[in-house]
């Protein structure tokens, strides 16, 4: 089968193509683009950037298939950040268009998922770990950590919906993203500040963090942001700063995950954050059989999308 994937995310246009009969995934992926000292983007201008983004997407993806053709068997797209009522971006609906068109051009089948959905099946992919999906595997833990999200959320194998998502705990206010891209924005980096602020980090071998107090293993974000700051006007060094957010981080999700995560169960991170390799040393080091996915599957991606299409249309066809 051939999969096309389409994800419209807060701030990336992405689009993927998934060989079944190979394994392999081809994806394309753009920024939106931020203006230099700003911090994000309303929805009104992510929707218009990516409706002039997609389709420069779709031509890329095509020409990397060395002249095949874009006629996939079915398309997955992304309509919601989560899988629940009432979650909900206007970005979303520039890839949700674009899919129904195709899906009706083609008389193709058109499955809809969520942006949250697709970074757990990417990382799985990426991992080599997509057996964790099978009907009678057992239920895993999936921390998804991005500018958007520091959830932890248990994920119990469906045959018929490829993946039941049920939360678990949360940040009750500021998300790991945000609070690394604020605090990268307070060291002078250009929004999204990840990618720089864990090369800053390396600099530095600090080991200092905030301390962690969890509310029913929920955590709390924003006095990091509160302390950095402190940290800046003290005149501590730049790379000492990024690495105690980091560092940060790091205890918080090690934390959640010592709460959530029963003994011997599998926990998978996915997430733009989880490609910070600070981050992820730390939690290699908690006694859980762990997954994490590359780079390329961590970022926002359409790849988690196109494997959900397959999943579900071969689910159909049983």
């Amino acid at each position: 089968m051939k999969l096309l994937g389409i994800d419209t995310s807060n701030y990336t246009t992405s689009c993927a193509w998934y060989d079944t009969d190979t394994g392999r995934i081809l994806q394309k992926k753009q920024l939106l683009p931020v203006a230099e000292g700003q911090a994000g983007l309303r929805q009104s201008d992510a929707v218009f950037h990516h409706t002039r983004q997609l389709p420069q997407m779709m031509t890329q993806l095509a020409e990397a298939l060395d002249g095949t053709p874009l006629k996939p068997d079915a398309i997955g797209v992304s309509v919601s950040p989560r899988p629940e009522e009432g979650s909900y971006m206007p970005c979303f609906l520039a890839g949700k268009g674009t899919a129904q068109i195709l899906a009706v051009s083609h008389g193709i089948p058109l499955y809809e998922t969520s942006h949250q959905t697709g970074h757990i099946l990417a990382a799985l992919y990426s991992a080599d770990c997509l057996s964790w999906l099978d009907p009678d595997a057992p239920a895993f833990l999936a921390f998804h950590v991005s500018g958007g999200t520091t959830d932890c959320v248990r994920c119990i194998p469906d045959a018929e919906s490829v993946v039941r998502i049920e939360p678990v705990s949360a940040s009750l206010d500021l998300k790991a993203g945000q609070a690394i891209d604020r605090v990268g924005m307070m060291l002078g980096l250009r929004f999204p500040c990840g990618q720089a602020l864990e090369q800053l980090a390396m600099q530095s071998e600090s080991k200092a963090h905030m301390q962690v107090k969890l509310r029913d293993g929920c955590c709390s974000l924003s006095g990091l942001q509160n302390q950095c700051e402190q940290m800046v006007k003290k005149g501590e060094s730049a790379p000492d700063i990024a690495r105690y957010c980091l560092n940060s981080v790091a205890a918080v999700l090690r934390a959640m995950t010592k709460a959530a995560a029963e003994p011997h169960q599998r926990v998978l991170y996915a997430g733009g954050v989880m490609s910070d390799r600070l981050i992820q040393d730390q939690l290699r080091a908690l006694p859980y059989a762990s997954a994490f996915a590359a780079p390329e599957f961590s970022c926002d991606n359409a790849a988690g999308v196109a494997i959900f299409a397959a999943r579900r249309a071969l689910a159909c066809q049983s």
